[in-house]
């Protein structure tokens, strides 16, 4: 059973900690974060497109840096089965994020789960 002790948990927290802060502020990041900054514009163009209502300037910024480190996770790392990755992220928005934020994001990376599977 997962808890908040576990250590993916911990290293999830912390890159959204540091993407989130990398909104406002430039620092070093940590090699993981650097690598989902670079494939930001590709990230956020599959948000946008699985989210059309919202673009993706206007996102809430935490939201935001949990929707591109799933999406990161989803579409381009690819380690962890797809729902792990999603009910991670949930979870997350319920830690860091607003009351709405979970299902939010929770429709937004079943979105590109979905669209990830017909291409």
């Amino acid at each position: 059973m997962k808890t908040s002790l576990d250590p993916r948990h911990k290293k999830r927290q912390h890159l959204i900690q540091e993407l989130f802060s990398r909104e406002f502020y430039e620092q070093a990041t940590s090699k993981n974060t650097h690598d989902i900054l670079e494939k930001k514009e590709f990230l956020d163009s599959k948000i946008q497109k699985a989210a059309p209502d919202f673009p993706v300037e206007k996102i809430n910024k935490i939201d935001l840096a949990i929707l591109r480190l799933a999406t990161y996770e989803l579409l381009i790392k690819q380690e962890e089965p797809k729902n792990v990755i999603i009910d991670e992220a949930i979870e997350l928005a319920k830690e860091f994020a607003n009351e709405t934020s979970p299902s939010f994001i929770n429709g937004v990376l079943g979105n590109i789960s979905t669209h990830a599977k017909s291409t």
